[in-house]
């Protein structure tokens, strides 16, 4: 791929001042946008979908705002098919995905002063099966479908956030933490194991292997994109998931998160968006290396 930061939007191609970029982004829907490339493709997928029921990003055929958790979990199982089919056989994916409650009969949610993004039109009635209140378990669903639709399921990764933002429950703790799943196309596969080894207790010792559980702030981020992940969290999938010069995917890019860091860590890196307002703030913030 030459080294310049691509939007393209159907049959037009836009190529803006590269500024040493690696990136290229594709606005589109991800399953149709994955068809049109090869097989073994890419060397890793690090991605995080819109979460069921708690976004509302204002375009058809958005992921997420379907009014079914299972229709929500086809969609998902549908499209990482593609990315599946895309990835080296040695390749893996990153999927950092959160949980939800039912609505309890709700129908839309106000404005949070902590969180203008958390208000929404519209909310998914309670999932059939399920209370009102009930934690949704929308990660292992997913995680579980994934597997049956022949994806290697290796681990759960929790993602702790030393800072999260507080709730206004008194009936539970209040959640601070996310999944982040390794799903591995092969039985074999590429692990760099020594490029995220974390600091050892034993003064003998280094480093040593990283745990499961991941102690990462969110990042502030001034962009109108309202659900950010971590540049360290990505940092990490990236580089236990691929090489130098390799290809890494993200079919939810989102404002580029991903993108940034492959570029920080000297990767090539394929971003499909849906969404053209935050395909635009994924290149300026591309450009700017932020």
């Amino acid at each position: 791929m030459s080294n310049v930061l691509s939007l393209f939007k159907e049959d037009e191609l836009y190529i803006p001042e590269a500024r040493n970029n690696r990136a290229e982004i594709l606005v589109g829907d991800a399953k149709r946008v994955l068809v049109g490339f090869p097989d073994r493709t890419f060397r890793c997928a690090v991605t995080s979908p819109p979460y069921w029921g708690l976004r509302d990003y204002g375009v058809v055929g958005q992921v997420g705002a379907e009014t079914d958790v299972r229709s929500y979990i086809s969609d998902l199982v549908a499209i990482f098919r593609e990315v599946r089919r895309t990835l080296r056989d040695d390749g893996t994916l990153w999927l950092n995905i959160g949980d939800s409650y039912t609505s309890g009969g709700r129908t839309w949610r106000d404005a949070d002063d902590k969180n203008k993004g958390r208000a929404m039109s519209y909310r998914a009635p309670t999932p059939e099966g399920l209370k009102p209140k009930d934690l949704i378990g929308v990660p292992w669903r997913l995680a579980f479908a994934l597997q049956d639709d022949g994806w290697y399921l290796r681990t759960d990764i929790v993602w702790n956030k030393p800072n999260c933002q507080p709730e206004s429950v008194k009936d539970r703790p209040t959640r601070s933490h996310e999944y982040v799943f390794l799903f591995s196309k092969s039985e074999k596969y590429f692990y760099d194991w020594a490029a995220v080894t974390e600091p050892a207790l034993d003064a003998k010792q280094k480093s040593k292997n990283r745990r499961s559980v991941w102690n990462i702030n969110t990042e502030p981020y001034a962009g109108s994109h309202f659900a950010v992940y971590p540049r360290q969290l990505v940092r990490l999938c990236v580089s236990a998931g691929s090489e130098r010069d390799d290809r890494v995917l993200d079919p939810f890019f989102g404002s580029g998160t991903t993108g940034v860091v492959c570029n920080e860590l000297d990767r090539q890196c394929t971003g499909i968006e849906l969404n053209e307002d935050y395909a635009a703030l994924a290149r300026e913030r591309l450009l700017k290396r932020r």
